[in-house]
This record gives structure tokens, sequence and C-alpha cells, in this order.
């Protein structure tokens, strides 16, 4: 990088890069991102005038985000949304988001999960918020979801859901063979051998999932990322990451479980038929299987994640996402009422929650008995208490680090190698951890071995 590059080095509209990111972000937040950006140029917002009409973009993959959106639309003639569907298959949205900044011309909000908001800060692709009155509304929301996007005293994305994760299992199924949802990670291993003898599978490690691998290391005890000063400290080849890792190898090597995409066409065939008979999943997948696999209504259940010591409570999350103001968006302060309104409106929350969007990050709106919205499908169990209680086991002290949604693909492209050589999984972590430190030494970021 030039020393003019660095010279630029600036958030769009005059935040300074290394004050908001870096001592104040180490000291107040954990984080330190004082690495090197592209120059964002761009235009100055404005403030909208009087009774004039704007149309503000926004790129969503959450289902049915159409219907909050049509409503505020019929609410506020002058302020419409547009909204443009995304893929989330394999990190697609964020691939053409991080485009999208580099060609300079992003949507006004995105969709943006909670893992994923330090990489677009790197790029300079966020608004900060603050300025915009963003910290009024701080109260409406729950303080470890809120604090996901803050960095010193920076607010850089409005909170809209988590997504604590559960196990979902065929009911009907474990009873017909006569197997105990599994407690723990054992019993899960003792479930995956009787259910494999009855020739179904029980679950499959997607290689290509490393969001869900996460939540797997991060129940575990993990710290991938940490900060030692403006140092960034990478620790994904740590010793709960390792038991992870050598846990869902041992499950691969001796032909346990499925090692095909989630959520791709096979795996929804498998779930529809009963050859996979559960589901380590998040909150939000009640509707992605209702979705899915609708003959196989009140035939599912929800139970607690499984423990690696009988009795435990540790939880994760997968996923868990926000709404974004992108640096360019003309309009911030109507982009940021519309962000505040779509998250905390009651009815906003309810046509989300309706179309199964996850645990809301909103405090009010809403009660835990709105969110069984699949009650039937799932044999009248109020199913979300599950994922309530495994949102108050969930470890907050977790952080992420930047360019996570390389890391994803890193992990995706290393798991797949290790399956097709039959490679232990530990030369994954040692891979990727190398190469994360690569990657981040290479955004001009001060990097160690954690």
């Amino acid at each position: 990088m030039s020393d003019t590059a660095r010279n630029r080095n600036t958030w769009t509209h005059g935040t300074p890069r290394r004050a908001v990111l870096g001592g104040a972000a180490a000291a107040v937040a954990g984080f330190a991102l004082a690495g090197c950006g592209s120059d964002d140029g761009g235009e100055e917002p404005i403030d909208r005038k009087k009774g004039e009409k704007i149309t503000l973009t926004f790129w969503s993959w959450v289902p049915g985000i159409d219907k909050p959106v049509a409503l505020w639309n019929s609410k506020n003639p002058e302020v419409r949304v547009k909204v443009e569907k995304v893929s989330a298959v394999d990190g697609a949205q964020y691939a053409k988001m991080h485009a999208a900044i580099k060609a300079g011309n992003p949507p006004d909000l995105g969709q943006i999960e909670y893992p994923v908001v330090p990489s677009f800060l790197i790029d300079n692709g966020l608004l900060d918020l603050t300025k915009y009155g963003v910290a009024d509304h701080k109260d409406k929301f729950i303080g470890w979801q809120w604090q996901q996007s803050v960095f010193g005293k920076a607010v850089y994305a409005v909170p809209q859901a988590s997504g604590p994760m559960g196990l979902f299992i065929r009911q009907d199924l474990f009873e017909k063979w006569g197997i105990e949802p599994p407690a723990t990670w054992d019993e899960y291993e003792a479930a995956a051998t009787a259910i494999r003898k009855k020739g179904a599978w029980i679950e499959t490690f997607s290689a290509t999932n490393g969001n869900r691998f996460a939540g797997l290391a991060w129940q575990a005890g993990a710290r991938w990322f940490g900060t030692e000063g403006d140092t960034w400290a990478v620790s994904i080849d740590d010793e709960p990451t390792r038991k992870v890792a050598d846990y869902w190898y041992g499950l691969v090597r001796r032909k346990l479980i499925k090692t095909i995409p989630d959520r791709q066409n096979a795996w929804y065939k498998d779930v529809q038929t009963g050859d996979m008979a559960s589901w380590l999943g998040a909150s939000w997948g009640d509707a992605l299987l209702v979705g899915n696999a609708p003959k196989t209504a009140g035939k599912w259940r929800v139970v607690p994640m499984p423990q690696w010591k009988k009795g435990d409570a540790a939880y994760a999350n997968w996923g868990g996402s926000t709404t974004a103001v992108f640096a360019k968006s003309k309009y911030p302060k109507d982009a940021l009422a519309f962000a505040i309104w779509l998250n905390t409106d009651p009815e906003s929350i309810k046509l989300l929650i309706e179309n199964g969007y996850g645990t809301p990050g909103a405090k009010q709106g809403y009660t835990t008995s709105q969110l069984d919205v699949h009650k039937d499908f799932f044999g009248g169990q109020e199913y979300s208490k599950v994922f309530d209680e495994a949102s108050k086991g969930v470890d907050t002290s977790w952080k992420w680090g930047p360019a996570t949604d390389t890391l994803y693909q890193r992990l995706g492209d290393a798991f797949t190698a290790a399956i097709g050589d039959g490679s232990d999984f530990r030369s994954v972590l040692k891979k990727v951890q190398s190469q994360t430190i690569t990657d981040l030494k290479e955004k001009g970021l001060q990097v160690k071995a954690g």
C-alpha cells in the first residue's frame, strides 16, 4: 500500500478509521482493525426535502422480507424501500456486496450477519450511524446483539435477529427405532451408530458450512479471535476447536454421517424422505423445514443441543444478522429510520417471525409464544422455549474477527479437500489458521498466532 493510500485511509464522511477501529476499539470492544482500506470517495449524504419522494434499495435473503417492506411502503409513501433478493448460498451475498462497494454502487441497506460486519468495515463499506441518532434506540435491543456491531464509540448496524442452536429431530423415527434424543455428544455418536444400522443417517457434515462449524467450536469454548493492544490474535487451531474437529472427523471416517452440503437439493430430499433423521440447526430453521419438507408435518421436535459434559448448558449461535446502512447511502437518516422500524415495530416483527427469521434482536414487540409459528409442524410442541433457553447459555464473550466470510470459504475448501483425500480435520485447522493470519496481514493488520 502506498503512502498516498495510507493518507486517504478514512471513513466516508470523515471519521478516521484508526480512531474508530484501532486503540479505541481494542479497549472498548476487544477489536483491532487498524488496517488499510480503499478510498471511498462518494457523495456526502443529504437531508431529504419535505415532500420529496425517494426510493431506498435493500439487499436481503430473509424469507418473506417483502411483506414487512410492503407494510412500510404503505405507511411511508415518501420513502419507499425496494427489496432485491440476494443468494445466501456459500457467502454469495457478501461477494456481491463487496463487489458493489468496490464498484461504487452498493445498495442503501443490506442484510449482514454479525460475523461478517468487520469485513465490511475493512472495505469502508458501512456508515457509522451514531451521528444520525442510532444511540437513541440502544435500549430497544438485546444488549449483546447490539454490541455485535459496536466498535469503539461507532455503531455500524441495527440488530435484527440471532440464531441460538438446537437439535431438530424426527421424533417418529427416534421412537420407532427406540433411540433417545441425545443429551451429550457421546450419546449423539451412539445415536448416529444406531440410526445408521437402520439404513438412515443422523445428519451430514457439510464441508462448506463454516458458519455452523464456528457455532460448534463456540459451544466447545473456542476463541478464534482476540486482541492484544492493536494486534489481532488468531486461534482457529486451538484445543476446543481441535476437539470438535476430531469428533466430526471420527463420524465421517466411520461413515456414521453423510458429507453432502446442507440446505441444497440432495439434503432437502433426505430430510423429506427420512433418510436424514435430525439436523443441528438454529432457531430460524423451523421455517426452512416447513417450507422444504411439508410431508413430514407433525413428525419433528426440537431438543437442546448435545453437551460435551452431561448436565452442562453451553450453547452457541448460528448466524444472526443486522440491517446495515452502506457508506454511500445518499439518505442515511431515512435508511436508519427504516432499519429501526423494521426491527422494532410489532407489526413488522410479527411478519418477520411468521416467515422464520430467527430470535428477534428487539427486547419488546413480541412474546416467546409468538415464535411458535409452526407449532403444528412440531407436533404441538412449544419449541421456541428450547431456543429461548439456549440463548441464555451462549457465551457472549466470543468475538468475531475481520474477513470472516473469507475464513468460511477457507474452511469450506479445506474441509472439502480433507474429505476427498481422507485427511484428518486437524490438518484443516492448521491450514486455515495459517491462511487467516496471511489474509489479515495482507489487509495491513497486525496479526499473531494466538
